[in-house]
């Protein structure tokens, strides 16, 4: 007397027999993983299944990874009524599921996943009191989830995703209080998402991913006590919702991603212990990083990218094992270089956010006072880096009599003028960046003697350097000269050029550190044009030229166009030598402009502060 038929796991193949039902006490039928097919090539109805229905205490069918094909007959309603269990997933299974379905009113669990089935769930389903797992998804199913199916009141499992479902998602499924998993992800679903699904306490997790959900009312999660993993992305939720979700102490997975979600991050989110996974990415979040999310322990994927994050990112605890892409295309973030953002200069942004803050709040000047402080600044800084930066004794010896050095040494210091160690290229020649005998790092910019110009760019900027001695203007240390080869020594600049800093994606400068460097360029000016008996006229500042060294402190260098103004010359016209568009301005229309553009800045910034306050 067969009770059980297990042939699982073989690779048994051919049709299923047609005379199993002669097994009338046939409780558990198995074949999972093997080769077998329906029938014959004509034989689309899986005809196995009435023979099965000869037998009265099948309890079991289990035909799941079988290349059966074919279409689930209508008599699959005739099985046996003590029939609890149905396993036929990944069986290229085509067709419709069969309004008939609904007349196995005992069946516990229905696994038709990973196959073609096509049309609607059936409302027939909603009939099967006693279900407890429900499972359809990767299917090609459309059409509206029914309401019928809310009537399933044991359900556990409903997993409906990736499938062609489109509709709202029924407001009833709130009320199958034994549901512990809830998967629509992937479908055409286009609703707000019902309140009452919020109350489902005992849920565990719930995946509405990939759909066109919106939320007209708050996501209020705070009931979902046993909630492990929540994946709302790639949706049209919008507003700040991320605030009641601070303590749900026991979910693990979090993702809110592609959504149009903005406002902060709240503090709260330290209560979230068991997270270890967080993204929301693709946002609109703004604000900084709480550093109280350094307080979870288990916190093994991190993702805020692409939103209009600020500040310092947090470095301890599980911080310190994530990676830039955790980080890339925010608004101002700053930290350690491996993560490719800009350094932090903490105390000069806190402190200069708490003097304007503290000053608009209390109203003490106002933008006029500011402007006129500015000014006043403006020229204080001027006339004591002017003091400041008379030639030094030291330094004008330095220069007249510079260090010997040869082609051997500097060949040496660049590794033999290796790629590698270019640091860029220009109309002239090349800049490597070298390392001397005595440990000292220094630029060396090579003239390519083969362009036109080179020899006499070479000698203006020998003699424009000379005799400079200014913090503002890039120092010649030494020089190289021969038949055929000519280099300059300069001072290395560790943060490069202006151009980068205000042109590449992860690098970013503060108000403050910008109106810093455009003092130091306006002071240079100045000093080449005032500071010494013979007038220099650069004729090329760009962003290019303007370099910044480890404390932010901008440099004028490159001077192979300049003009140098005898005594009694006046400049009246000249030829464009330099870059198209960076033409030199005078120096009142230069300082002009950069009041101008420094009022107008202040503006908005005060503007942009009195919204936000």
């Amino acid at each position: 007397m067969l009770k059980k038929l297990e042939l699982s796991h073989n690779l048994f193949s051919g049709p299923i027999p047609k005379t199993l039902g002669n097994l009338r006490h046939l409780e558990r039928f198995r074949i999972v993983n093997n080769n077998f097919i329906t029938g014959s090539a004509t034989d689309h109805e899986w005809s196995f299944l009435s023979s099965l229905s000869n037998c009265r205490h099948l309890r079991k069918i289990a035909v799941s990874g079988n290349p059966l094909s074919g279409v689930l007959p209508t008599y699959i309603g005739n099985l046996s009524k003590s029939f609890q269990y149905f396993y036929a997933h990944n069986c290229e299974l085509q067709g419709i599921i069969p309004m008939e379905i609904g007349n196995l009113t005992n069946l516990l669990l229905l696994q038709l996943g990973y196959n073609k089935l096509s049309g609607l769930i059936r409302a027939s389903i909603g009939g099967m009191r006693n279900l407890q797992g429900l499972f359809l998804s990767s299917n090609k199913l459309g059409g509206p989830i029914s309401e019928s199916l809310c009537g399933l009141e044991r359900l556990y499992k409903m997993y409906l995703g990736l499938n062609k479902l489109h509709g709202p998602i029924p407001s009833c499924l709130g009320n199958i209080t034994s549901l512990g998993y809830l998967y629509l992800n992937s479908n055409r679903l286009s609703s707000a998402i019902p309140s009452n699904l919020w109350n489902l306490k005992d849920i565990l997790e719930i995946d509405l991913s990939s759909n066109h959900l919106h939320n007209s009312h708050a996501i209020d999660v705070g009931n979902l006590r046993s909630l492990l993993k929540l994946n709302l992305s790639r949706n049209l939720l919008t507003g700040d919702v991320l605030c009641t979700f601070g303590g749900l102490q026991t979910l693990v997975s979090l993702d809110l991603s592609n959504n149009i979600l903005h406002g902060h991050i709240p503090e709260s989110f330290d209560g979230l212990i068991s997270l270890e996974f967080l993204d929301l990415s693709n946002n609109n979040l703004s604000g900084v990083i709480p550093k109280s999310l350094e307080k979870l322990l288990y916190l093994k994927y991190f993702n805020v990218s692409f939103n209009r994050l600020e500040g310092e990112i947090p470095s301890k605890g599980c911080f310190s094992n994530f990676s830039s892409t955790s980080f890339m295309r925010n608004y101002a973030l700053c930290g350690p270089p491996r993560l490719l953002v800009p350094p932090c200069k903490n105390d000069i942004h806190k402190n200069s956010q708490m003097i304007i803050l503290h000053a608009f709040r209390y109203g003490l000047p106002t933008i006029g006072i500011v402007i006129v402080l500015l000014v006043l600044t403006i020229m204080y800084r001027r006339c004591r880096r002017r003091s400041t930066t008379l030639p030094i004794k030291d330094d004008l010896l330095s220069l007249k009599t510079p260090r010997r050095i040869s082609y051997a040494v500097l060949s040496r210091a660049t590794n033999g003028f290796e790629e590698s160690n270019m640091l860029g290229s220009g109309s002239f020649g090349c800049v490597y960046k070298g390392r001397l005998s005595d440990g000292m790092e220094v630029a060396i910019k090579v003239f390519n003697l083969q362009t036109e110009g080179a020899f006499r760019s070479f000698d203006i900027e020998c003699d424009a350097m000379r005799n400079i001695v200014h913090r503002n203007i890039v120092k010649v240390i030494t020089c190289c000269s021969s038949v055929d080869f000519k280099a300059l020594v300069l001072d290395y600049m560790s943060n490069g050029n202006l151009e980068k800093w205000l042109h590449s994606e992860n690098c970013f400068l503060d108000i403050i550190q910008r109106v810093d460097i455009m003092i130091d360029v306006a002071v240079a000016i100045e000093h080449l044009h005032n500071g010494h008996p013979t007038p220099i006229i650069h004729c090329d500042i760009k962003p290019s030229n303007i370099l910044l060294d480890e404390d932010m402190v901008a440099h004028v260098g490159d001077f192979g166009v300049a003009k140098l103004l005898g005594e009694g010359e006046v400049m009246k016209q000249t030829m464009t030598l330099a870059t198209t568009g960076y033409m030199a301005p005078g120096e009142f229309f230069f300082y002009f402009c950069m009041i101008i553009f420094l009022i107008c800045i202040l503006y908005f910034c005060f503007m942009c502060m009195w919204i936000y306050i």
